[in-house]
This record gives structure tokens, C-alpha cells and sequence, in this order.
């Protein structure tokens, strides 16, 4: 990913953004088409009426003059009182146009942000997980979400705006024209000292924009560990509310101050450039009323002129404020389109070789070297293993070892930066991606909490399956997690989680409904990232005593940390920072009298089941780095 330009937009950057503003139209119009045309006949409507009202006002005053000179009379009379019903007419048009204005733009505002939050959704999960490794992806994301999301139906308004004002703007210049010259040049002169503002302190606010990402989405991390339940124990257990209310409340007062200041110094800029304007009005009305003194013009022509002027000034300055919001929006846009433009480099190769033969399938890492992104240490480095089809390989280390990390190379969320992971001797890049993770079930180390019933827990491990309740029941009872599931109040049909108003589960049940999500979907290759860790020991022995059955025919990779769990292994590895230290069956490895077996020892004479990661591990692989 290349970091965003983050300068002070100039002229050449200006023009370079400009793209963005049909792309962002096209946008809305592929999303709400017939409001779009709707909403583009109120506004051509709504521009013209102004100008309506103005000659109407004129009319008036001068009948109503000439009706009042004459002395009182119906007949001189009623001609005034159809012009002021007119007016009427047409200032309750204006009203009925805005309201279904509204209502048109509430209508294409909801249709505009789904179709753009799809596109976001679409992205997110297309991208690779590297793109989580980064705080330049969150930023990104957060300015795409947050602050982008309804920038297209924003930059729509400004640009309808922008097009019913210049109607009406044009119209008064017209108004003005007869009276002198000089008048609509008067009228663009006053108004552009609010162009510099408005340009001013649109950039001002993007820039402060651009640099507050990062804090702005810690005060929301702050919010969440105060108000959601994940972190709700440990806050209550360790006395973190006062820490955190204190570091959120810090964070607001900096990031308010500065929004406050920002807009006290755009609010005395705006006030000056006001009294540009009020000057420039005071004078031509000065000059108008003299004409009327000395004959030249009549009341209503008066009345017309201060219209005029006076909306022309006040659209001359919405005028200004569209073209503001149309290049703050743009700016923004920036970030929306930026994001859409990011592309996963994890793809399906040009040409795919054709998928392997049926299961059980052998994986080879050979050679392998890879670092995460922004890491300067290998998490790898020239890594060898085989793991055969059909076997059952467990991998035990201490934390860190990286044993994960085989997994989403394996899985291939990462490609190696060197060397290459085979799948029956085809390296996972030649394959087709999707037909790759088909093969493939795994059960995370933190597995996902769905707050959906229990039986929709289990089918998202194969929805395209569409599994009936025998197969999801099936794979609840191999991963333990029927009988849990039986005690609910609703059964399968129990929502889960209490997001929604649902039953909770301890975290070893947890566990299980993820592995029955797992099992669920009848792939090749099983990947178990310590499918025990959060069982106690009698529902681990139930567990194991039928693992071998559940496997059957398949290749098996179990990542864990307890004996019991890897002594049921046909090949056993015992990792240390990215290097196998011992490798072979349980047996062989008590044979052989190595660390494993010391460990192993050590362990079933103190009672205990795991490995210890501070001492067991860690010193075979200072002595074989030595």
C-alpha cells in the first residue's frame, strides 16, 4: 500500500480531484436513478420561482401605489388583490416544492449510502489480512466509513444547489441589468472576500481532518472498552473505568478545543466578509433611493431592486458555500475512492492449474521465509515441514513459535516472501483461491462469537452446503457441543450472545459451537488451533476418545499446548521461533529422551497437562541456537 499525500491541497492537486466528482455523480445515479431525475426537476423549478417573486413584488407595490392614489375603489383595487393572491400561489408552491425536495432527498440519500456501504463491505472482505497489520488501513477505513460515507449525496446537494442558485442568480443579474451595469458587477465583487474564506477554512478543516484520523478512532476505542461487554470484567476487576473515562475525556477536550477554535476563526473571517457585502448593499440602495427622489425610478422599482440585490448577494454567497462544500467533499471523496481502489495482492493466479486429486491431500512448506508487514524479524526463515495425507500432525510450542502462522499460510491469507507451500506438490499459488479454502476447515485460536441462534452458528462453517438439522446436529455431537446446546431454552433455535437479547455461553462452549462449525464443513484438510484450550479435562477426554473417527480419511493439523491433546497425534512437532526442535510420534519422542520427554515427565509427575512456555521450550531452542 503507498501512504496517502497528505499536503496542503494546491492548484495541480485541486485539478487532480476533480475526477472524483463524476465518479462520485455516477455513483448516485447507478443507485437512484428516477430520484435523481426527480430531484433534478424540483431544483430547475425551484430556481426560476425566486425570480417570480421578485417581479410579482413589484407589480404589487406599483398597482397598489396607483390603486391608493386614486382613493379608495373596488375596481382600482382588485387588480392588486390578484397579484398578492398570485404571490401567495407562488410562495405556497415554493413550499409544497421544498417539502418533496425532502423527501425526494431522503429517499436518495438512504439508497446512495447502502450502495456505498456495500462497496466498503465488498472491499473489507476482499482484501488480504495483511491489510490489518497496518494503521494506514484503518485510518483509510475509517475515513471511508466515517468520514466519505455520505459524501456523494453531500457533493449531489452542493452541485443542485450550486445549479438552482446560478439559475436564480443569473435571473437577478438580468433584474439588476436595466438599472446599470455596474450592478451585477458590484453584486460579484462583494461576495469575494466570502470566496476566500470558504475556500480558506475548507481546506483548513480537511487538513485538521486528515491529521485527527487516528485520534478520533481512539476515542472511539475508548467508548467501547467503556460500554460494550468484552472488556466489562476486567474494568470492574482492575478499577480501568476512571483510566479510561479520564483518557477519552482528554482526548475530546484536545480534539474540541481544536474544532471550536477552528470554527470561532471561520465564523469572524465569514463576519468580515459580511461587511463587504453590507457595505456594497448599503451603497447601491443609497444610490437607488436618490434615483427615486429625483423621479427616476418608481416605489416598486425600489422594491424590486432590494430584492434583487439581496438575493442575489444571498445566493451569490450559498453560491460560494456550494463550491466550498463541493471541494471539501471532494477532498473527502479522496479517501472513499481510495479505498475502493485498494486490490488484495492474495488472487487467483492468470492461470490456474488444475485442483489436485481427490482427498486426503500432503502440504509441503519448503524453504520458507515470511515476516509479517512492518515487521523487521522473520516469523520464518527457511522453514522445512511435511505434513503427510491422511495423518494427524500436531504442533506444540510456546507462543510465538509460530504455529499460527503456518496456518494462514497454509490457508493462504499470506503468501511467502521465499520459498513456497505445496498442496500435493502444487505450490497454493497456482491454485484457484476459492477451491483452496473449500478444502480447508479451521478452528481459530479466538474464534468468532455470531450473536445468531445456534444452529445458524453451525451452518455459517458451510453455508453452500445448505446443511439440514441431521448434518447440523451431527457436527454439534462430534464437537461435543449438542449437549450444551439441548439446555438452552429453545435449543438449536436459541439466539446466542447477548447483543440481541440471547442466551450466554462459558467460553469452553464457545469453543465447542465453533468447532462443530468447523466440522460441519466435510473438507480435506482440518486445522484445530487449540481445540482443547478452553475444555475442561472431562469434556477433553470425551472429545479425544472420538477425534480419531472424526478425521478418519482426512489430513489433520492440531496446534496446542497440552500433552494429552498431541500425544493422540501420528506425528508430532515441537516448535521454537520459527524452528522445529523435535519431530516424530509421541512414542518416539519419549524414546528418544530430548526435551519433549523431559517435559512430558516432568509434567505427568506434578499432575499438570501443558507445556510450560517460560522453560520447556524455550531452553531446547536456546541450546540448539547455541
Amino acid at each position: 500500500m503507498t501512504p496517502l499525500r497528505r499536503k496542503l491541497p494546491k492548484l495541480d492537486q485541486a485539478l487532480a480531484q476533480l475526477p472524483y466528482v463524476p465518479k462520485a455523480l455516477g455513483l448516485v445515479w447507478e443507485s437512484a436513478r428516477r430520484w435523481t431525475m426527480a430531484w433534478a426537476v424540483l431544483l430547475l423549478v425551484q430556481g426560476v420561482l425566486p425570480v417570480a417573486t421578485v417581479y410579482l413584488t413589484k407589480a404589487v407595490v406599483d398597482s397598489l401605489v396607483g390603486a391608493l392614489g386614486g382613493g379608495p375603489d373596488w375596481a382600482a383595487i382588485r387588480p392588486t388583490l390578484v397579484l398578492v393572491a398570485l404571490m401567495a400561489v407562488v410562495l405556497l408552491l415554493g413550499e409544497v416544492l421544498r417539502s418533496l425536495t425532502t423527501w425526494v432527498r431522503t429517499a436518495q440519500s438512504e439508497l446512495v449510502q447502502d450502495h456505498i456501504s456495500g462497496l466498503i463491505h465488498e472491499k473489507a472482505v476482499t482484501l488480504d489480512l495483511a491489510f490489518y497489520e497496518t494503521p494506514e488501513y484503518y485510518d483509510q477505513m475509517h475515513r471511508a466509513r466515517v468520514d466519505a460515507m455520505g459524501r456523494p449525496v453531500a457533493l449531489l446537494e452542493n452541485t443542485g444547489s450550486l445549479v438552482q442558485n446560478s439559475i436564480t442568480l443569473v435571473a437577478m443579474a438580468a433584474v439588476l441589468t436595466p438599472y446599470g451595469l455596474w450592478l451585477p458587477a458590484l453584486l460579484v465583487v462583494s461576495t469575494l472576500p466570502a470566496l476566500y474564506v470558504v475556500v480558506r477554512y475548507t481546506v483548513r478543516f480537511h487538513r485538521w481532518r486528515i491529521r485527527t484520523t487516528m485520534a478520533v478512532r481512539r476515542t472511539r476505542y475508548y467508548d467501547w472498552m467503556l460500554t460494550l461487554r468484552d472488556a466489562a470484567a476486567e474494568l470492574r476487576l482492575f478499577a480501568l473505568g476512571d483510566h479510561f473515562r479520564s483518557a477519552y475525556q482528554q482526548l475530546r477536550q484536545t480534539l474540541r478545543t481544536e474544532r471550536v477554535d477552528l470554527a470561532r476563526d471561520q465564523a469572524l473571517a465569514e463576519l468580515a466578509a459580511s461587511g463587504v457585502g453590507l457595505l456594497a448593499m448599503g451603497a447601491a440602495m443609497g444610490w437607488m433611493a436618490w434615483q427615486a427622489v429625483q423621479g427616476i425610478v418608481t416605489l416598486g422599482d425600489v422594491a424590486l431592486f432590494y430584492q434583487a440585490f439581496s438575493q442575489g448577494q444571498r445566493m451569490m454567497r450559498t453560491l460560494l458555500n456550494s463550491i466550498g462544500e463541493m471541494y471539501r467533499n471532494v477532498l473527502f471523496l479522496e479517501n472513499l475512492f481510495e479505498f475502493l481502489a485498494l486490490e488484495p495482492q492474495i488472487t487467483d493466479p492468470p492461470r490456474p492449474t488444475s485442483p489436485a486429486e481427490p482427498p486426503p491431500h500432503e502440504l509441503r512448506l519448503e524453504d520458507v521465509t515470511f515476516r509479517y508487514p512492518g515487521s523487521e524479524h522473520p516469523a520464518l526463515a527457511g522453514f522445512n515441514l511435511n505434513i503427510p495425507a491422511g495423518k494427524i500432525v500436531a504442533l506444540v510450542g510456546a507462543n510465538g513459535a509460530g504455529k499460527s502462522t503456518l496456518v494462514k499460510l497454509i490457508c493462504r491469507f499470506y503468501d511467502p516472501e521465499g520459498g513456497r507451500v505445496t498442496l500435493d506438490g502444487e505450490d497454493l499459488r497456482d491454485l484457484p483461491l476459492d477451491w483452496l479454502h473449500r478444502q480447508i476447515t479451521v478452528l481459530f485460536q479466538e474464534p468468532v462469537h455470531f450473536h445468531t441462534t445456534a444452529a445458524r452458528n453451525i451452518i455459517l462453517g458451510d453455508q453452500a452446503a445448505r446443511p439440514d438439522m441431521p448434518a447440523i446436529e451431527a457436527a454439534a455431537q462430534a464437537a461435543g457441543a449438542d449437549e450444551p446446546i439441548q439446555r438452552l431454552p429453545k435449543g438449536y433455535e436459541t439466539v446466542l450472545g447477548k447483543w440481541f437479547g440471547g442466551a450466554e455461553l462459558s467460553v469452553g462452549e464457545w469453543q465447542r459451537v465453533a468447532l462443530a462449525r468447523a466440522f460441519l464443513r466435510k473438507a480435506a484438510i482440518v486445522i484445530l488451533d487449540e481445540p482443547t484450550s478452553a475444555m475442561d479435562s472431562w469434556a477433553e477426554a470425551d472429545w479425544l476418545a472420538r477425534f480419531r473417527e472424526l478425521v478418519a480419511g482426512r489430513t489433520a493439523i492440531i496446534i496446542t499446548h497440552r500433552f494429552t491433546t498431541a500425544m493422540h497425534a501420528d506425528i508430532i512437532h515441537v516448535m521454537d521461533a520459527g524452528h522445529i526442535l523435535e519431530s516424530g510420534s509421541h512414542g518416539d519422542l519419549l524414546a528418544q529422551g530430548g526435551r519433549y520427554a523431559q517435559s512430558w515427565r516432568a509434567q505427568m509427575e506434578g499432575g499438570a497437562t501443558t507445556i510450560p512456555h517460560d522453560q520447556t521450550l524455550a531452553e531446547p531452542a536456546r541450546a540448539l541456537r547455541e
